[in-house]
């Protein structure tokens, strides 16, 4: 079994992929990973669509600005933040903010919602990754958020059947690498993103 810091180190956004098709079994456990991710309150405002198909493939690349390895990847898991989930969890009979984002209005409900659905993308990923299975996570596209390819997004939540409170936030690319090579991840040094108490005390 792969180290888990090990796999954060060689996990890299790949968007090339071969022809090879990822097994049944390895996208069972990949999607796996991220039901059992954690979740505030264990609300789970979540849900996760497998797309294989080119024609969703396809639609999906559009919706994410034509984005070329959205519709050339084996596999699409499209990420679904889920605002309908707190009210099924009566979590609203809690009369603190901190704890019940309805009382914090619609913005503290969608906040909460897409914060939640950070975590199994995060598992997902270091599951692929564990596989063998290279990936990439999207986030530029049209959605409530952006509000940008509005009849291409209106068509793709009729198609994929999410209500008025569901909100594609995220897509997970999923593939075999077509031309692996290692890359050295860059990223700002510990002690620039790291403190002990406060900003700018050194931990290490």
């Amino acid at each position: 079994m792969s180290d888990i810091l090990d796999l954060i180190k060689s996990r890299k956004s790949v968007r090339k992929y071969s022809d090879k098709h990822i097994s049944d079994d390895d996208l069972k456990r990949i999607l796996e990973a991220g039901r059992l991710a954690p979740s505030w309150m264990n609300v789970q405002s979540w849900k996760f669509i497998l797309i294989k198909s080119q024609e969703n493939k396809n639609l999906l690349s559009e919706l994410a600005l034509g984005q070329v390895h959205v519709k050339n990847a084996d596999v699409l898991i499209v990420c679904v933040a889920d605002k309908l989930a707190w009210e099924q969890a009566k979590i609203t009979e809690i009369n603190n903010p901190a704890v019940n984002p309805a009382m914090q209005g619609n913005d503290g409900i969608l906040i909460r919602s897409l914060e939640q659905v950070i975590y199994p993308i995060s598992y997902m990923m270091l599951e692929a990754e564990s596989l063998g299975i290279s990936s990439c996570i999207i986030g530029a596209m049209g959605n409530e958020i952006t509000g940008t390819n509005e009849e291409i997004y209106k068509t793709v939540k009729e198609k994929l059947n999410l209500n008025d409170k569901q909100i594609l936030s995220a897509i997970i690319t999923l593939g075999y690498d077509a031309a692996p090579v290692k890359t050295n991840k860059t990223r700002k040094e510990f002690n620039d993103v790291i403190s002990l108490e406060k900003i700018g005390n050194i931990f290490i």
